[in-house]
């Protein structure tokens, strides 16, 4: 029950689906009665998970299908996981956000910049 993720950025709910085996309606769904499940959208509304997303469909997956815990059962067991992490493990994946965040930003300026100069 091992699913390989690609090494994308984003993904779309249709993509998120089809690893993780089960329907769309199955994942908005889980998005609802999972917090740490919050996708973005984009402009258009469409949803954009991100690997750490996909990886919690997964886990969620394995959980309730694998493990047959109950939906109750499932957010409990991940909310004891969150809270086994020590602050110092949530500060670094913070950090990396944020490197991350920042890095996207900076090669975003440079492709308007670029843009505006052949406009120019």
């Amino acid at each position: 029950m091992t699913s390989t993720i690609p090494d994308k950025l984003f993904f779309k709910i249709g993509e998120v689906a089809e690893i993780a085996g089960v329907e769309q309606h199955v994942l908005r769904y889980w998005e609802d009665e999972f917090e740490p499940l919050r996708p973005d959208k984009n402009r258009a509304g469409q949803r954009l998970y991100q690997k750490e997303d996909v990886e919690m469909v997964l886990e969620i997956k394995r959980l309730l299908y694998g493990e047959k815990f109950t939906i109750a059962g499932a957010k409990q067991k991940l909310k004891e996981r969150r809270q086994k992490k020590s602050p110092g493990e949530l500060e670094t994946e913070r950090e990396q956000f944020l490197g991350l965040k920042n890095k996207i930003r900076e090669d975003l300026q440079s492709v308007l910049d670029i843009l505006n100069k052949k406009n120019s």
